[in-house]
């Protein structure tokens, strides 16, 4: 709106600047040829009223005394020039020596003789001022030319350029006020749209497919913006469907996948307590005087093979289970510490904060926390190096933070992605649930698990939790 309000407003002026020009023009044009054909009729009159013979040599005195009174008449000065271009006569009186005028040039005799109307306007700039000097014959009564009238003619545009300054302030009063009008309902009319927009901006971004999004309802809202609307509100039905869908393929392929590990890792004890058992069977002689030491040897594979199977249930449990929200007020340094005793290896140091760092965990699961970091840096290290493990508790900002160091093999680039993936291991042995777990427990407290890697040089670990606010 602003846009064709300033635009019309430039062509307007400017086509009234043009306008103004043409009137101009056609004003002065037909001014000239009017003063001309009034100034040629009593030069007319006088040659029919004349006593003197009606020739080119008898003008000069034909006119000597009435060329001032025609040009007092008429308020325009003129000149009688010869067929050959000499002045004749000047109606400008302070012109003492009138050879002063000059003559005709030998080029706009050849116009005037070649032209139809035997007229020729010659047009020049002139002092800053447009000039128009008219050449035309003077005909006695057999229209037979007998000299050549000119007519100098300066166009005064003072009042028209007066006026079209004025008309111009005025015209641009009148566009500033409808400028200032248009500024005004573009604003509103901005607003207006740019409230249901915004509206339906902040829904857009606060749409997620794991939550339950709110659908938008507008009052009165515009064709376009309605439309708008139901394709969103339409989109938010389709999406909460997917979203259910997702869900509910997400948690089959969960059990799934759960369900193929456990029979996966049960089966693995089954088939040598399977093949004991049958070799048992096929082998033991009551009579045998080793017969007490073939049950010992079974009993103890199937104990071997019992304990397998309960660790496995355990660890499930364990992954499966979601750590109590406790919130126990602990020392962290201390838990960790009390954490590590379980651990033998004297290569394993431990770190201790300057000052007792508290934060609100459950003993149980931070202590889990802990000896999962350590002994998967235990089983990172190769025998061929001589294993070094540091544990450190410090504390930065409100943060508890908990490391544990490792000089092993570290973890290649194509593992880093799924490091904390469940039932993903790079050991010949376990079910990758060890950092699953840390995972969920960790994150259960608003806390964070990081880690950085050097492959074949080691790994660092670093537990990060919310320190308590009343924390002296």
């Amino acid at each position: 709106m602003i846009l064709l309000v300033v635009i019309a407003s430039v062509l307007i002026a400017g086509v009234t600047i043009y306008q103004y020009k043409e009137q101009a023009v056609d004003y002065h044009r037909e001014r000239l040829e009017r003063k001309e054909r009034q100034i040629k009729n009593q030069i007319d009159y006088i040659l029919r009223n004349t006593t003197y013979e009606v020739t080119t040599e008898n003008l000069q005195y034909i006119f000597k005394d009435l060329i001032y009174e025609i040009a007092d008449v008429q308020s325009l000065s003129f000149n009688i020039f010869d067929l050959d271009g000499k002045l004749i006569k000047s109606s400008r009186p302070f012109l003492q020596n009138e050879a002063v005028v000059a003559d005709i040039p030998e080029e706009i005799l050849q116009k005037l003789n070649s032209s139809q109307d035997k007229r020729y306007v010659q047009k020049k700039i002139a002092a800053g001022n447009r000039y128009q000097s008219s050449y035309t014959f003077i005909l006695d009564q057999r229209f037979k030319p007998i000299g050549i009238l000119n007519i100098p003619y300066f166009e005064d545009d003072s009042l028209s350029n007066y006026e079209l300054r004025e008309f111009l302030w005025r015209l641009g009063g009148v566009y500033l006020i409808i400028l200032i009008i248009a500024l005004v309902l573009a604003y509103l009319i901005s607003t207006y749209i740019t409230r249901s927009l915004k509206a339906i901006s902040r829904k857009l971004d606060q749409t997620r497919l794991t939550k339950r999004n709110e659908k938008i309802y507008l009052e009165h809202p515009s064709e376009e913006i309605g439309a708008l609307v139901n394709a969103y509100n339409a989109m938010i039905d389709d999406l909460e469907e997917s979203a259910a869908l997702l869900a509910k393929s997400e948690r089959e392929q969960a059990w799934r996948e759960m369900a193929k590990q456990v029979a996966h890792e049960i089966k693995n004890p089954l088939t040598p307590m399977r093949l004991s058992l049958q070799s048992f069977q096929r082998k033991f002689n009551p009579e045998d005087p080793k017969a007490g030491d073939h049950i010992d040897q079974f009993a103890n594979t199937m104990i071997q093979q019992i304990d397998t199977l309960s660790s496995i249930a355990s660890a499930f449990s364990n992954f499966a289970e979601m750590p109590a929200q406790q919130n126990e007020t602990l020392d962290v340094g201390m838990v960790t510490e009390l954490a590590l005793d379980i651990f033998n290896e004297d290569y394993i140091k431990y770190i201790p904060p300057e000052k007792p760092l508290i934060a609100k965990l459950d003993r149980t699961q931070l202590i889990r926390v802990v000896t999962n970091l350590v002994k998967n840096a235990v089983q990172a290290i190769p025998e061929d190096r001589e294993p070094k493990v540091v544990v450190n508790v410090y504390g930065e900002s409100d943060r508890v933070l908990i490391s544990v160091a490792d000089n092993g093999h570290g973890i290649s680039e194509i593992n880093r992605q799924k490091i904390f993936e469940p039932k993903f291991t790079t050991k010949s042995s376990g079910m990758g649930l060890g950092l699953g777990m840390v995972k969920n427990i960790v994150e259960t407290y608003k806390g964070t698990i990081t880690f950085t890697t050097v492959e074949g040089k080691g790994s660092v670990f670093t537990v990060n939790f919310p320190r308590c606010e009343n924390e002296s």
